[in-house]
């Protein structure tokens, strides 16, 4: 009989887990550690970075929940402050040592928090100003490196859209911006459109973040489209970024929740990721990184790329 789960099976696990968890407040710092030790690491420019990084939709209250209003509001209420901290020394644990948060006081307020207890964590900011100007780029960029960033990257709707008023100039000063200050800088993108103007317009960030997920799960036909839909073309998105030299981190891999990890995690790294940043609740995380982790045993070997090394 095969020991492979089925995908009901795994879910009754995956809430057995769950419930166990809240029942007691916490989850074993120990039983975490000894699970789920050892996640792979490779470097983006002079920044050694976990393979699997943590999102921060959930922290920041910002769910895609389709139709369901509520749900953002749910999590800011589940999220509190200390739950924040405590998912943050969760990852921690596990072997997670980087988190891509937006840049804003209530995230700053956060990881001020965990840091001041001990954690280790390095961030990864996301530039996403309320206007994509100039002005509220660099406002930005300034209050994520203030407050111990160690690199910085547009955010993928900030690009898509200065992409599509045909500003590369912004994508461009952003990039140099960040770099002048030192730090690693990125480009994050929904669109693979961003990707293709950066590469053309000889843009050389540290790492690309890009959306890819697969399109057959169900929930993707639905019409009008919904909010779970990132990766329209993720065919051209993984042919095209066969050719870009430099390290990718993929996102909305499992379409904002719509995917099975064991799914999404397979479907990016044997697809090219080199990276994959996920938002987690803090019930998640252990499971997470094994799951990361068995996906890359799985393709026989932790894969070298040459370039984020």
């Amino acid at each position: 009989m095969s020991n492979k789960l089925t995908r009901r099976q795994f879910l009754n696990k995956s809430l057995t887990t769950t419930m166990a968890a809240a029942s007691t407040g916490t989850l074993s710092a120990a039983n975490i550690k000894s699970s789920a030790d050892n996640l792979p690491l490779r470097k983006i420019g002079n920044v050694t970075v976990s393979r699997l990084i943590i999102g921060g939709n959930p922290i920041s209250g910002n769910a895609h929940s389709r139709d369901l209003p509520y749900v953002s509001s749910l999590m800011r209420r589940y999220f509190t402050d200390e739950k924040c901290v405590e998912t943050l020394h969760i990852c921690q644990q596990c072997g997670i040592n980087t988190l891509q948060f937006r840049t804003d006081s209530h995230i700053v307020r956060i990881l001020d928090k965990y840091w001041k207890q001990g954690g280790k964590m390095q961030w990864i900011a996301q530039i996403k100003p309320r206007k994509p100007d100039i002005s509220d780029i660099m406002n930005d960029i300034r209050m994520a490196f203030d407050n111990g960033a160690v690199g910085g990257y547009l955010q993928g709707q900030v690009a898509d859209r200065l992409v599509q008023e045909g500003r590369i100039d912004l994508v461009q000063k952003a990039f140099e911006n960040i770099k002048a200050n030192g730090k690693i800088a990125g480009v994050g993108g929904h669109l693979l459109d961003v990707i293709i103007a950066c590469e053309r317009a000889g843009i050389k960030p540290d790492f690309y973040m890009k959306t890819l997920h697969r399109g057959d799960y169900w929930s993707a036909g639905i019409k009008p489209k919904n909010d779970n839909i990132w990766s329209i073309t993720p065919e051209k998105t993984i042919e095209f970024m066969k050719n870009v030299h430099r390290p990718w981190i993929a996102f909305k891999v499992l379409a904002a929740g719509a995917i099975h990890p064991r799914e999404g995690f397979e479907f990016a790294f044997e697809n090219g990721a080199n990276f994959i940043c996920v938002g987690m609740f803090d019930f998640q995380v252990r499971e997470n990184v094994i799951i990361a982790k068995d996906t890359l045993n799985k393709m026989g070997r932790y894969p070298s790329i040459a370039h984020a090394e």
